[in-house]
This record gives C-alpha cells, sequence and structure tokens, in this order.
C-alpha cells in the first residue's frame, strides 16, 4: 500500500510538473528610456519599452509596436496606481507563447502626472477649466517618440503595423488619435474610455470620420463602473457600428463584474492584444 501511494505522488508529480512547465512561457525584456524629452509639450516623462521574446535572438525580425497610455500602470508594481500592475509583459508572453497574437513591442508612456487631464482630452471643457491639449500629445508621439523607437528598436513602422491603446482617459486619447489620424495609428485599444469628457465631444469627432481606411478598434467597458460609463460606451459602440465599422474591424466587450481599476483592464488586456495583432 505504501508502494503505491509512492506511485501515485510520483505519478502526480510528474503531471503536475509538466501542467506547471506549460504554464511557462518564454520571457521578454524591458527597455527604459528614462527622460525622454518633448520638445512639443515641453516636458519629459519614462518610457517603458517591451520587447517580444526571440528579439535578442533573431535580429532578422522586426515587429509591431502598440503605444499605451499610462506606462506607469502597465508593467512594475512598485510605479502602479495603488500598486496594481496591469503585467502586461506577461500578458504579451502568454498570448504569444499559445500563439494566439503576433509578437509586438509594446511602448508605456509615463503620463505627465498633473498634466495627464490636459494632454489625454482633444477638447478644453469649460465647466473643469482643463483639457485640450491631445493634438499636441498627438504631436509628441507622430513626430518625436515614434521616431526614436523607430530608430532605436527594429520595428515595422508603417501605419498598418502601429497600434495605440489606454484606457480611461488613456482610452478616450487613443481614440481620438485613430480616429484623427488612421494613416499612422491603424489599430486602437479603447478600453473603459471617457467618453462622457465635455459633453461626450469625442462623438462629433467619429461623425467627422471620413478616412478611406477604418482603423480596427477594441472597445470594452466593464459592468461595475456604473450606469453612466455603461450607457456611454454603448452609444459609442452603436455610433461606431452605424459609421460602418463591423465585425471584421470591431470588437466589443462588455466585463460583466469589471470595475473602473487597473485590476479589470489587466485582467482582460490578454484578449486585446489577440485582437490588435493576430497571429
Amino acid at each position: 500500500m505504501r508502494e503505491m501511494r509512492d506511485t501515485l505522488r510520483a505519478t502526480f508529480g510528474r503531471v503536475l510538473g509538466l501542467q506547471n512547465r506549460r504554464r511557462e512561457f518564454r520571457r521578454g525584456a524591458l527597455d527604459w528610456i528614462p527622460e525622454f524629452e518633448s520638445k512639443i509639450l515641453g516636458n519629459k516623462r519614462g518610457i517603458s519599452v517591451y520587447l517580444p521574446p526571440g528579439y535578442a535572438e533573431r535580429p532578422e525580425v522586426r515587429y509591431p509596436v502598440l503605444y499605451m497610455q499610462d506606462g506607469q500602470n502597465l508593467f512594475e508594481p512598485g510605479r502602479a496606481f495603488a500598486g496594481q500592475p496591469w503585467r502586461l509583459d506577461s500578458a504579451a508572453e502568454e498570448v504569444i507563447g499559445q500563439r494566439t497574437a503576433e509578437p509586438m513591442i509594446i511602448v508605456g508612456i509615463d503620463h505627465a502626472g498633473t498634466g495627464r487631464v490636459d494632454e489625454y482630452t482633444p477638447t478644453r471643457d469649460t465647466m473643469r477649466r482643463a483639457g485640450g491639449k491631445a493634438n499636441d500629445y498627438g504631436r509628441m508621439l507622430i513626430e518625436e517618440l515614434k521616431p526614436a523607437i523607430d530608430s532605436r528598436y527594429r520595428t515595422r513602422p508603417e501605419g498598418e503595423n502601429t497600434a495605440v491603446g489606454g484606457s480611461s482617459l488613456g482610452g478616450l486619447v487613443s481614440l481620438y488619435l485613430g480616429l484623427t489620424r488612421p494613416d499612422v495609428f491603424s489599430r486602437l485599444a479603447a478600453m473603459s474610455p471617457s467618453v462622457w469628457w465635455d459633453k461626450k465631444a469625442i462623438l462629433g469627432v467619429l461623425d467627422r470620420f471620413n478616412a478611406p481606411r477604418k482603423p480596427r478598434i477594441w472597445l470594452d467597458v466593464g459592468g461595475r463602473e456604473g450606469r453612466d460609463a455603461l450607457s456611454d460606451v454603448r452609444l459609442l459602440r452603436d455610433r461606431l457600428m452605424a459609421k460602418g465599422w463591423g465585425s471584421g474591424d470591431f470588437a466589443y466587450h462588455e466585463d460583466r463584474r469589471g470595475e473602473h481599476s487597473e485590476h479589470a483592464w489587466a485582467r482582460r488586456v490578454g484578449g486585446v492584444l489577440e485582437f490588435l495583432f493576430p497571429p
């Protein structure tokens, strides 16, 4: 009986060990640009750059790029809001390892602290006396940061291989940039976007969209973000579909238990990567 128990224990140990190995994926690497200076915005910020597994070993390969807002919250617990990072590197490694997404470079752009609201909003809200610098922020991305990333890393720099994304106000500015500069950003992730900003001004931007090619858009919201947030994002969904976005270039997801939090966005960001970068 004791020998049988030992045999079963050894067998289960091997099975569990195999399962654990299956859950382990090849790791990528993080690089940093600690003080990236923008002459357009007149400030400096940190930039985190995730390089996918195999980047160092395969110098002939070039990669699509995702530019993500609120870079402080993406990778490191010590810098993330409330100590809750998205662990975006782990999410990328999982979908890449499972071959459900193409390997990509991810650029995390730190927000500007007290200047975050101004930079992430396309219009000035007179009631709040804030906002309206999204055009300058977009110029920083396109004219300063993107050329620096394209020269330093092995990117595929074309618009068709460039994505932009974020959550909350970061989702709003990402949507705005994709709708106004689809030649540069052809793939968008708007997670719980702040549609409410300045009397839903983003809807007017969408109504004026007339580019020949529509960007690929991921849109989502959490069921526990509040009635107004749900209503706003559903309205945006309906307006996108009325404008011609469909199953081939549009994904909409409601996370029934999702709150407006880093934890909720981290839980569903793997699906975002799979949609933006299909294998």
